[in-house]
């Protein structure tokens, strides 16, 4: 993906994004944290079914995003700049319509944080 804007000069971009301005893009393996919470089942113990999530992020995220042109590929970054913030709202709004109310218990969806590298992650709880 690639950070520009194209309100700003193109020495606003450089200055705002630094090298993720790059005109040929550039990626990163994001690490994603999805947080649920809500009763725990008397039952199994757990407040979701792990196996269940993981097959939801799969579908809802990864398939979606992975190997992808964030700008080019999906369709909302065509319009707004794919930062790690934005993708974690573009993120958490997939999964909120899937995990709120799931489960036997109603579990709901708290949190996403991404991880962009080892030293920077943002997280979003809805808003």
């Amino acid at each position: 993906h690639r950070l520009h804007n194209d309100l700003l000069t193109a020495e606003e971009n450089g200055r705002v994004y630094g090298k993720c301005n790059n005109p040929y893009g550039h990626g990163h393996n994001y690490a994603l944290e999805v947080t649920l919470a809500g009763p725990i089942n008397a039952q199994t113990g757990m407040v979701y079914d792990l196996a269940a999530l993981d097959h939801t992020v799969e579908q809802e995220v990864l398939e979606r995003f992975d190997h992808t042109h964030l700008n080019l590929d999906v369709e909302n970054f065509r319009t707004s700049v794919p930062t790690t913030e934005n993708l974690c709202i573009e993120i958490f709004n997939l999964l909120r319509d899937t995990l709120n109310g799931a489960g036997p218990d109603g579990a709901h969806l708290k949190r996403v944080r991404l991880e962009e590298t080892s030293s920077n992650s943002f997280e979003y709880e809805g808003g």
